[in-house]
């Protein structure tokens, strides 16, 4: 009985020690995983809405509407229309870029205006007493407004073929100073002043094929205006 005490007392220190390195083994393991869920270590960063990956892809550039470039106005044409209030004729004539334009109410006003025709179409005219006209040339028509003696028109003028267009006849007849203009509209009604020494009145009607006014007893020629 004495001889088996220290050997009980032995095998009692080993399974304690097999215990102990069993038990520090579980504790090892479940630390690991403990840590892993931890405040102080790192985890994978959420995902942003606003994140670009994310994001619809553009429009490829190929694929985007391309703008056509701006046409150049045309180095001959002429235009002839009437105000937006039917009162009045607007005709312009275009040369390169040119252009002389002239405003008759076929009674008592009217405005010889000229000046240049910009890349874009746009055109700015100016005349005797502050008289102007801007302008802007697109799909084969003029639209824009006239100021004269501080009135101001808008109007509309189209593409004008011949005979239609601006005439104009200066000369003297016994003495006494003409000047005439005319606007030859595309449904053929015409528009224009004659003045006799410097007195307006609503000009006869000319031919556009011959140019030919009767006038005072005679003819006068009229003749097409370019820039």
């Amino acid at each position: 009985m004495k001889r088996s005490g220290p050997l009980y007392t032995l095998l009692g220190g080993l399974l304690l020690a097999l215990f102990m390195l069993s038990l520090n083994a579980t504790t090892g393991t479940g630390s690991s995983s403990y840590g892993e869920g931890s405040a102080g270590a790192a985890s994978p960063a959420p995902t942003s809405s606003a994140d670009p990956s994310s994001a619809a892809p553009s429009e490829s550039p190929s694929k985007q509407p391309s703008k056509d470039p701006a046409k150049k106005p045309p180095a001959k044409a002429e235009y002839a229309g009437r105000t937006d209030d039917d009162t009045s004729a607007v005709s312009i004539s275009i040369r390169d870029d040119k252009a002389i334009a002239y405003f008759c109410d076929g009674r008592d006003t009217e405005s010889w205006l000229k000046g240049d025709v910009e890349g874009d179409g746009s055109m700015r005219l100016t005349g005797k007493h502050g008289a102007k006209l801007n302008g802007t040339l697109a799909d084969d028509k003029v639209r824009g407004t006239v100021d004269i003696d501080k009135k101001t028109w808008d109007f509309t003028a189209d593409r004008a073929k011949k005979p239609s267009g601006l005439y104009r006849a200066t000369t003297q007849v016994r003495g006494a100073e003409i000047d005439g203009g005319w606007i030859v509209l595309p449904d053929g009604q015409q528009v224009g002043i004659l003045k006799k020494d410097g007195k307006p009145q609503k000009a006869p009607r000319l031919d556009p094929e011959t140019g030919a006014v009767p006038f005072d007893g005679g003819d006068l020629t009229a003749r097409p205006v370019v820039p």
